[in-house]
């Protein structure tokens, strides 16, 4: 069900939102190529107490981080990266109007900088937060508790992402997104058996590995037009590739003929979570040959990734493939739910800082408001 209440007024908030993990479509979306993703059952947990200072208070016991925020100071400057803000000044056009303050305290199990989106989570479970204590003036849905969270996080701050994470994990379950400027999603409620996340321990530069590879794509495809006037990204096919590589400067081809197999490979895996029972072996050998592409064509994958990869299949997995932006983060596995502990003691002896099963959830919610 899309549909959430709105309420406001309330001495208590709990809100619980997942992590994510990309199963499909990573480098698609800023290129308002579709995706498959699932929300994860690693959750960040946000509690609001209602005090009677008038400030926000956010204790955020994870990062070794506290903030006071007074939501009556008249807003100047949003430093970039400022999330908590960005959200704020943004509700305002929604009737959310924060006029009393919180003692808040933010934890959870997401890793941290690792590929599962721990920080879209947290921009998500704010927003979800400042709607249910402050109100809107406009049906609070789990789309637009997503478009918000996705304008706070990105658009606000002029950064390079799409829209993947946080409607993925503000949607829950497995979901198709069409990321172009009106977001179509297809959802998914079922169970992905034998799922696992591997944690490289890998610090990521999402912000500069996307920029890199988005300009790179764009730049790409903008010089095509030149020459092919009707081109359409999301209509390219794998077998006319050759035909556009001549209007392509040499240096971004690898990019170019990236984005159009990812699409594909997007694509053939969409038919597959249509069917009645999923193939999962079939899941798998697409989930590896995304990663291929992800590594050979736009060089995202490190050593230790791949070392990691090729343990888990030795150890008997259908498939597996490095998420998001990469150089560093983690991968996900799809495994026989047999071999899944062997599975994962494999990716552990590889080198990896961690390796997990996951379920797939439902989705952010209020788990406790009260007067």
């Amino acid at each position: 069900m899309d549909s959430k209440p709105n309420l406001s007024g309330r001495e208590t908030v709990v809100v619980k939102t997942p992590g994510r993990t990309c199963l499909f479509g990573d480098h698609q979306d800023y290129l308002e190529l579709p995706v498959i993703s699932c929300a994860i059952d690693r959750h960040i947990t946000l509690v609001a107490r209602k005090n009677t200072t008038g400030f926000l208070v956010i204790d955020q016991p994870d990062m070794r981080q506290t903030r006071t925020i007074d939501p009556k100071r008249k807003l100047t400057v949003i430093e970039q990266g400022d999330f908590f803000m960005a959200a704020i000044d943004l509700l305002k056009d929604y009737g959310c109007c924060p006029d009393y303050g919180y003692d808040i305290v933010i934890k959870g199990n997401i890793p941290i900088n690792a590929g599962t989106s721990s920080s879209s989570a947290l921009v998500v479970a704010w927003v979800e937060f400042l709607l249910s204590a402050f109100g809107c003036n406009v049906p609070v849905t789990r789309s637009l508790v997503a478009q918000l969270a996705y304008e706070s996080e990105v658009v606000y701050h002029g950064r390079p992402g799409g829209r993947m994470d946080q409607f993925s994990i503000a949607m829950g379950n497995i979901i198709y997104l069409e990321t172009g400027k009106e977001p179509y999603h297809e959802t998914f409620e079922r169970l992905i058996p034998g799922l696992i996340v591997g944690e490289s321990g890998i610090p990521k530069d999402t912000s500069g590995v996307l920029r890199e590879l988005k300009d790179k794509s764009l730049l790409a495809v903008k010089t095509l037009k030149k020459y092919v006037k009707n081109f359409d990204l999301g209509n390219a096919d794998v077998k006319d590739i050759d035909t556009y590589l001549p209007y392509v400067p040499k240096e971004l081809q690898v990019y170019f003929v990236a984005a159009i197999r990812n699409h594909s490979i997007t694509q053939r895996a969409l038919l597959e979570f249509r069917r009645p029972e999923l193939d999962l072996k079939k899941i798998g050998d697409l989930m590896l040959e995304h990663h291929l592409v992800l590594r050979d064509f736009l060089n995202i994958s490190l050593p230790l990734i791949d070392n990691m990869i090729e343990s888990a299949l030795e150890a008997g997995a259908y498939g597996a493939k490095i998420v998001g932006s990469g150089r560093g983060g983690s991968i996900v596995v799809l495994s026989p739910e047999t071999v899944q502990a062997k599975v994962i003691a494999a990716i552990k002896a590889a080198g990896a800082k961690d390796a997990f099963q996951v379920q797939v959830d439902p989705g952010s919610r209020i788990i406790e408001m009260y007067h």
